[in-house]
């Protein structure tokens, strides 16, 4: 049984990896005219931040400045991909369901996302954040976290909760997001695929659970701190 739950955002309470491929495929064709492969994807993208990102396009280390010009550029477009696709702009399959459990039962979650703090903020307004999360305890890229798969962000998530990471459940979409689980010693890793196929998760052997949607997830596995019931 686990203590708290943290969740990565991207891909996974918010199935919008599509909206962010087709937003990055037009910056790589802007910085170095062709488009970012799948694999490219998989591998420099997902998880990472926008330097890490924009870092592999060029070539090498980016100034801050053309970090937050291309960052900026890149996510204004994906917003506004969002805002003109509201049919699909929801949470994702069952998650409110489990986050309504969650706070029912005063169990511990965050978010920890590597997502900046413009689309942190987007989000909580969007989704109505606020009805489910402490808003303060939502980690993010705030520049003074690496990017996936360093161990940080989960360890900070963690702490947020006042939980040891080995007490706490991580749902990733992402591999990079997956290692970086593993590395600060979560307990239990869940990965949702959303958008990979469930044959990829299966080579991982840090992932204990693959789901396709949240209501996979057995509610039993949580230490409930009052006395509510489903």
């Amino acid at each position: 049984m686990y203590k708290g739950i943290i969740f990565d955002f991207n891909g996974t309470l918010f199935f919008d990896s599509k909206k962010h491929l087709e937003a990055w495929r037009e910056f790589s064709t802007r910085v170095r005219d062709h488009a970012f492969t799948d694999e490219e994807m998989r591998e420099f993208m997902f998880g990472r931040t926008n330097e890490d990102i924009i870092a592999y396009l060029i070539g090498k280390k980016p100034d801050a400045s053309l970090v937050e010009k291309l960052g900026k550029e890149k996510e204004a477009v994906y917003r506004e991909m969002c805002k003109q696709d509201k049919k699909n702009t929801i949470l994702a399959p069952g998650a409110i369901d489990l986050l309504n459990y969650l706070v029912k039962n005063n169990i511990p979650h965050t978010i920890a996302t590597m997502s900046e703090k413009e689309n942190v903020d987007f989000y909580i307004q969007e989704f109505n954040l606020a009805k489910w999360f402490d808003v303060d305890k939502i980690v993010y890229a705030d520049g003074t976290i690496p990017g996936k798969p360093a161990p940080d962000i989960y360890i900070k998530a963690a702490k947020k909760l006042n939980l040891a990471p080995k007490d706490c459940i991580v749902v990733e979409d992402a591999i990079s997001g997956i290692e970086s689980a593993k590395k600060a010693g979560i307990g239990k890793i869940i990965a949702i695929a959303s958008m990979e196929s469930t044959e990829l998760y299966k080579k991982i052997p840090a992932v204990s659970q693959i789901i396709k949607n949240f209501d996979e997830i057995d509610r039993n596995i949580f230490y409930k701190t009052c006395t509510c019931t489903k």
